[in-house]
């Protein structure tokens, strides 16, 4: 399943991400917010980020206005890779290379097509592993001891 969730700056892309996953049959959870009204982003990107935490889900999707608040406050969790994409090829590589868990867009900085594009990317790449898999050891090692 995934998680998705926006702040008020994503409310429309994440409709329309939802429309989308509709028309392939896509299992999503929404974590909010549920209308333009204003809301504070950290509160729906804890939602989120806990969401694949605990195992409800197995990646995550965050809107804002440009993808960097949601982004911010979703790796401060560990275990958390999120990657504010801005283009298919990041997408692809923020899977194949850093086995990215959610990904971030912001609504203020893409369009709608372009958007679909980095979606598929990134829900249909798959970790490389092999040498790439040291590097997200040593991350695991930095939350390890930050988290202690």
């Amino acid at each position: 399943m995934i998680a998705i969730g926006c702040d008020h700056a994503g409310f429309e892309l994440k409709h329309e991400i939802i429309c989308y996953f509709n028309a392939l049959d896509y299992d999503y959870k929404s974590y909010g917010c549920y209308s333009l009204e204003s809301v504070d982003y950290p509160d729906i990107a804890c939602e989120v980020a806990e969401s694949i935490i605990n195992g409800v889900c197995s990646k995550g999707i965050l809107i804002c206005g440009t993808g960097i608040g949601m982004s911010i406050v979703a790796n401060k969790f560990k275990g958390i890779r999120a990657a504010n994409c801005t283009d298919v090829y990041m997408a692809k590589m923020s899977r194949l290379h850093n086995n990215s868990n959610i990904l971030v867009l912001g609504s203020r900085i893409l369009n709608s097509n372009l958007v679909i594009d980095i979606l598929d990317e990134w829900l249909n790449s798959e970790y490389m592993g092999e040498r790439h898999s040291k590097r997200l050891l040593k991350i695991k090692r930095i939350e390890d001891d930050i988290y202690v």
